[in-house]
């Protein structure tokens, strides 16, 4: 049994079944045990993201960022805020980019690495030092309360965002509860724990089928409303695998989307060993777009990452792909990677962009 496994087994023998939301994100994020507290280490072991395939993924970034500043008409200053930034790699990515390439915004880039873990927090200030002396960079544990002309980003953060779960019986939602029987967690079926899971379905005109399994990702849509209140000029970029609502609870997905990751393997064993694998459930777009209308974000641009890419790297034909002095076979590796990104079969059409303003 896990350190964290005791703590909530206690937990629910004292007060009773609790929402699967609170169970995961305890999982992920309780500050000793949680997933995302463990080490870089630990999360290569079960997964890699867009950011371990090639540098390129945060060039091309860059350079959409810099066509936002363009188009707010250049502001003396540029907050650039990465939500869910970990040890700072993609961060390092795109201000050595910057620098190096984008001179004119790299003047105006001041960036903000926002990660909740200390000790990741801790080697992003390691990795990212030389910028962080040169005052185009700090590292918080919060998103800024304001952000007077600039972007708040995130790349696959919202699918690890705390769910609840539901079911869809005789005509209304129960929910699935996470109980505790004779030591193991299990699922406990009952009244939802709050109306803002009735309203987040409803909203969205969705209907589940009968005993269809789902997920409300309440604290996704909290999160993109207050970004969107914080923002008075600028833009939200979501970057993540998932779906809009009417693809997302269809009968595809009966049995939900909530996976589990442990050493490249997936599996719906949710309560095995809490805190040591990772939890995710796809993201639904459709939420993100009208919870953040509610504080002025009006959706731009909604595409597959495949798309998004070529789109910035097409004019250049992918020359920022490229390192000086590589040799040929260096340059082959890199084009290789490089459709990893984008490529159908690979992550470019099963990740997802919403560009949001106001």
């Amino acid at each position: 049994m896990t350190p964290l496994e005791e703590l909530l087994a206690e937990r629910i023998r004292r007060y009773g079944p609790i929402p699967f939301a609170d169970f995961m994100r305890e999982c992920l994020y309780h500050p000793v045990y949680g997933y995302y507290s463990k080490t870089e280490l630990q999360r290569l072991a079960d997964y890699y993201t867009s950011v371990d395939v090639h540098p390129i993924f945060g060039r091309l970034l860059a350079r959409k960022f810099a066509e936002m500043w363009e188009q707010l008409e250049r502001p003396k200053e540029f907050l650039l805020v990465e939500a869910g930034a970990g040890v700072g790699r993609l961060a390092r990515h795109i201000l050595d980019f910057c620098e190096a390439t984008l001179p004119d915004f790299f003047a105006a880039l001041r960036y903000v690495a926002v990660e909740l873990s200390a000790s990741r927090r801790k080697q992003a200030a390691e990795r990212l030092e030389r910028h962080g002396r040169a005052n185009h960079l700090r590292i918080t544990q919060e998103i800024p309360e304001h952000v007077p002309a600039g972007c708040v980003f995130s790349n696959e953060l919202m699918d690890a965002l705390a769910v609840h779960r539901v079911v869809m019986t005789a005509g209304s939602f129960e929910e699935v509860l996470v109980g505790c029987d004779h030591g193991r967690f299990v699922d406990v079926l009952g009244p939802v724990s709050t109306c803002a899971i009735n309203d987040y379905f409803a909203t969205q005109g969705i209907t589940l089928h009968e005993g269809q399994h789902a997920e409300a990702g309440l604290e996704a849509c909290d999160w993109i409303a207050e970004v969107g209140r914080r923002i008075e000029r600028g833009f939200v970029l979501t970057i993540d695998y998932g779906h809009r609502a009417r693809e997302l609870f269809d009968e595809r997905h009966m049995r939900g989307t909530l996976l589990a990751y442990q050493q490249h393997r997936v599996s719906e064993d949710f309560y095995r060993s809490p805190g040591e694998q990772d939890l995710t459930a796809h993201v639904n777009f459709t939420a993100l777009e009208n919870w953040g209308k509610r504080s002025g974000l009006k959706t731009t641009e909604f595409t597959s990452q495949t798309a998004f890419l070529l789109a910035l790297g097409q004019p250049n034909e992918f020359a920022d792909v490229y390192d000086p002095g590589q040799t040929e076979t260096d340059q082959i590796r890199a084009r290789l990677q490089l459709k990893t990104l984008i490529h159908p079969e690979g992550m470019g059409e099963r990740f997802h962009v919403l560009l949001q303003r106001k």
